[in-house]
């Protein structure tokens, strides 16, 4: 005869408490992991963006003057790099558990979102796809981030 497993919790049926030990990992461990590997890929996507804007400049849709902020390429392409080194340190100090790189690659996700909108009028699909994995890599840091931290 097969029966149907039910899981049940508390101490009475399985010998353990119901409640999670800092020891244990959860299976949201997954999202930090993945949020980790996104934020060091995003960063390499900046710097490679941000290269292009520095030398070859009419890669780009608009020129400087058709952007939301009316600066040189070559100043968009060493933001565009500062926040690729930056993100891809912040993804690496994530999968450590570090909880400094857990605020760092929070930040540095929003600041490449605002940063890719206003640079959307160049570079539209790019930008918007950025933007898309930057929300992906903030919730996945907001909500699951502790779960490397004991690791």
């Amino acid at each position: 005869m097969t029966e149907a497993y039910r899981p049940t919790t508390g101490s009475a049926s399985t010998g353990h408490s119901a409640t999670r030990t800092a020891d244990e990992i959860s299976g949201w461990v997954g999202w930090v992991v993945f949020a980790g590997l996104m934020l060091i890929l995003l960063g390499f996507f900046q710097v490679i963006e941000g290269l292009v804007a520095i030398f070859d400049r009419g890669y780009y849709l608009v020129g400087a003057e058709g952007l939301v902020v009316n600066v040189d390429y070559t100043a968009w392409g060493w933001l565009h790099v500062a926040i690729g080194v930056i993100a891809i340190a912040a993804g690496l100090g994530l999968l450590a558990g570090n909880i400094l790189a857990r605020a760092v690659g929070i930040v540095i996700a929003i600041v490449s979102a605002v940063v890719n909108l206003a640079f959307i009028a160049a570079y539209p699909v790019w930008s918007t796809i950025l933007i898309a994995v930057d929300v992906i890599v903030i919730y996945a840091i907001v909500v699951h981030g502790r779960e490397l931290q004991n690791r």
